[in-house]
């Protein structure tokens, strides 16, 4: 499909639902393209930068804070719709059922892109990836766009030069609720374990939205996927990109796999290929997979097999994952804020020998701890926990291991300690959103880091 073929009908009249980065983004290059352009959110004035609201008043777009107007929504030519707004609202199903066109932030750029694109979904390691495939291609002399659901909209991309080499998307399963049309050079999908079942019917519901993000590719693209997934490895499109496949042992029709510390792809084109793991930094097999899904995605895009070594050997993570905060007294303090889903926290958990000392809890998603307790059995010695799923968290640990509810992160950090011994781990893996008591997980990830600093300043 051409550039011109995808690219929309813009009406007199847009409305964008959202005043999130992407939302913001997407009004104010409509508004550039001509559209009369309204921004709807629940949120009022109060909740905005003054300077972003001055902004959009400037380039003519009208904003309606404070809740949502069912007119706005039912007479309007177009919708574009943030990733953070659930489908299911009233304003959106009427909307729909008069049948006023919806789409994400995501589709509309999509549509207006003139670049490679890269796209990387799974319910865990996408900004790991991204970052990684992003740092690999640089290395090889390539300019690139690394965005999507990290760092900067794809609407910021379009609405410049276009002049990357690459766009690497991180795509959330949100954006892939909303796309039509999207369809990368070379996807790929991590994994898949349960989450957001607070936004989707059930689980197969979520599944069926991460496996968007091949649904319109062709025979000219490629789809990587982990292995070692059963959700993945059963996948088989039909019809539809080469696929390629990744996994922690060397079996038939796998393109990537671990062998003797050593990454070792066979990508066709390529011959194979191997890449040490000596230098690299982070720890865990979840994030030798991780490795082995960014080298794929980079030789499928014909990456020099150097720049991929130098990539893999400088990356150093990004924050508020696995992140060594400090020691004292001989116990570690990590933050992994970024563990929002029940697998991500059993990963951080597993990824220790040493004892350790949990901090978890936040906003409930739906999803069930038993299988985080599974995990934690003979790792955890302790676990504290915090926010609003504190009981349900509680009732799942107790008669398996210790725990204790307390009502700010610094007291958690102080109780943790004062639960560790020298040589302890106290980790904080919440297994859930942060959105009860935090902004965001980054604001969570500093708020324990902070905390871990008075610590220290106290002791």
């Amino acid at each position: 499909m051409s550039i011109v073929d995808r690219q929309l009908k813009i009406g007199e009249r847009v409305l964008v639902v959202g005043l999130g980065k992407s939302g913001a983004a997407a009004a104010n290059w409509l508004a550039r393209q001509g559209a009369r352009v309204t921004v709807s959110d629940t949120l009022d004035g109060s909740a905005f930068d003054d300077r972003l609201l001055g902004e959009l008043s400037r380039g003519g777009i009208e904003l309606e804070l404070g809740d949502h107007r069912m007119e706005s929504f039912v007479e309007t030519d177009l919708i574009v719709v943030s990733p953070g707004v659930p489908l299911d609202i009233t304003p959106l199903v009427e909307a729909a059922r008069k049948g006023v066109p919806i789409l994400g932030e995501l589709e509309v750029a999509w549509r207006y892109l003139r670049t490679p694109s890269i796209a990387v979904t799974g319910t865990n390691g996408k900004s790991t990836v991204v970052k990684l495939i992003g740092e690999m291609l640089s290395r090889g002399g390539r300019k690139v766009f690394v965005g999507g659901n990290i760092d900067f909209p794809l609407t910021d991309y379009i609405a410049g030069a276009q002049d990357a080499d690459y766009v690497v998307l991180e795509i959330s399963s949100f954006q892939l609720d909303t796309v039509e049309a999207f369809s990368p050079h070379a996807a790929m999908i991590l994994n898949i374990s349960p989450d957001h079942l607070d936004r989707y019917a059930d689980y197969e519901a979520y599944v069926r939205s991460k496996e968007r993000i091949f649904e319109n590719q062709g025979p000219e693209q490629v789809l990587i996927l982990n292995d070692d997934d059963p959700e993945l490895k059963a996948l088989e499109p039909k019809g539809g990109p080469r696929v390629f496949r990744f996994g922690m042992e060397r079996k038939e029709g796998r393109q990537g796999f671990v062998e003797g510390g050593r990454i070792v792809v066979r990508v066709p084109g390529h011959g194979e290929a191997t890449f040490n793991l000596d230098r690299f930094a982070l720890a865990g097999t979840h994030n030798q997979a991780n490795v082995m899904a960014a080298v794929l995605g980079a030789l499928a895009i014909d990456a020099p097999p150097g720049a991929i070594q130098e990539g893999i050997d400088g990356f150093k993570g990004l924050p508020h994952r696995m992140e060594l905060i400090d020691t004292i007294g001989g116990v570690a303090f990590y933050n992994d804020s970024k563990a929002t889903n029940i697998d991500a926290a059993i990963k951080s958990i597993t990824s220790f020998s040493r004892p350790v000392v949990l901090i978890a809890g936040g906003r409930h998603k739906g999803s069930d701890y038993q299988p985080l307790v599974h995990a934690a059995k003979g790792r955890v010695k302790d676990a504290v926990l915090i926010g609003e799923s504190s009981t349900l968290l509680a009732a799942a640990f107790n008669g398996t291991i210790p725990w204790s509810e307390v009502r700010s992160l610094d007291d958690a950090v102080y109780r943790a300690y004062d639960r560790a011994q020298e040589g302890d781990v106290v980790l904080l893996a919440p297994a859930c959103s942060s959105f009860d008591m935090f902004r965001n997980y980054q604001h969570r990830g500093m708020a324990f880091q902070e905390a871990v600093k008075r610590l220290r300043d106290g002791t």
